[in-house]
């Protein structure tokens, strides 16, 4: 999904050029948002950080609802951003799976049993690039699964210390953690292990039920699965970017910008298990002739 086919009208007209922009103008309304949270401070950064969860949901959504249909969009959102809000509110409540932790009122918004409505948004915006990436790395779907849960922790290692450092939320347990990170409990990923197992599991069933639609990136075949779309490396170019952004962006805001050299270093080797064989994949790719024909 580039540039040059958002400037060309295919197949569906205008409505179908503004399903096939969507994902990318959202995705380059990401990067300049999440450019902009180092400069900021205060409520300003609290609507920084609100303004980065919904540009982040929306380019998944986007993308697989251009790539997939919205069935498969809106089945994607529920067992995702579902999951994380019972997890979310269970562990608030009761200390599962993640430890005992608590979030700051009245920062992000609306919340439902203590957990802010954008925090469930979060983990689709999140994951969505990961689950698509351990797609193009691993056709087995227990392979996909077990990356999944590895992007998840490894997205977390940038994503918890950078909130508890902003105070977003607070952990009980500020001694147990990795050597650097001692504020956040080893629990906490554990817990991310659980729930990230749980969503891969029923995302593999979705895959199954939902067939691809005829959509806008593979209008020929329309009983097309993910791995026959994933194939074409233009179909998902919007998450495997924000997903390199993610990995890359991230290690450098956090040892440059932020002040968490520690967490960098942790996130960045952490998403690196997925981040560089998605090097690899991409630049073989790139070498692959084209068949003839």
């Amino acid at each position: 999904m580039t540039v040059h086919t958002c400037v060309a009208v295919r197949r569906g007209g205008a409505r179908g050029t503004v399903r096939r922009c969507a994902p990318l103008v959202l995705a380059v309304a990401l990067v300049l948002v999440q450019i902009a949270y180092p400069l900021t401070s205060g409520a300003g950064r609290d609507r920084v950080t609100v303004a980065v969860v919904l540009l982040s949901a929306g380019t998944a959504l986007a993308h697989a609802t251009a790539t997939r249909g919205i069935r498969y969009a809106a089945a994607f959102l529920v067992i995702v951003s579902g999951l994380g809000l019972a997890a979310e509110i269970v562990g608030t409540a009761t200390g599962l799976p993640f430890g005992c932790y608590e979030y700051a009122v009245d920062r992000l918004g609306p919340a439902l049993g203590g957990v802010p409505l954008v925090v469930p948004l979060a983990w689709t915006g999140g994951l969505y690039p990961v689950w698509v990436v351990a797609g193009l790395l691993a056709p087995r779907a227990a392979a996909r699964v077990g990356l999944l849960v590895v992007g998840a922790v490894g997205w977390d290692l940038f994503l918890d210390p950078q909130m508890v450092a902003d105070g977003q939320w607070t952990w009980c347990d500020t001694g147990s953690g990795l050597p650097g990170l001692a504020q956040i409990p080893v629990t906490n990923y554990l817990g991310w292990c659980t729930v990230a197992l749980l969503m891969g599991a029923l995302l593999t069933i979705l895959d199954r039920a939902v067939p691809a639609s005829a959509g806008l990136d593979n209008p020929s075949n329309p009983s097309a699965g993910l791995d026959t779309i994933a194939s074409d490396s233009g179909s998902v170019a919007v998450p495997v970017a924000v997903f390199l952004w993610t990995w890359l962006g991230s290690a450098l805001a956090h040892a440059v910008f932020l002040g968490l050299p520690v967490s960098a270093c942790y996130g960045g080797i952490g998403l690196a298990v997925l981040g560089l064989p998605l090097l690899r994949h991409l630049w073989f790719s790139r070498l692959r002739p084209e068949p003839a024909g």
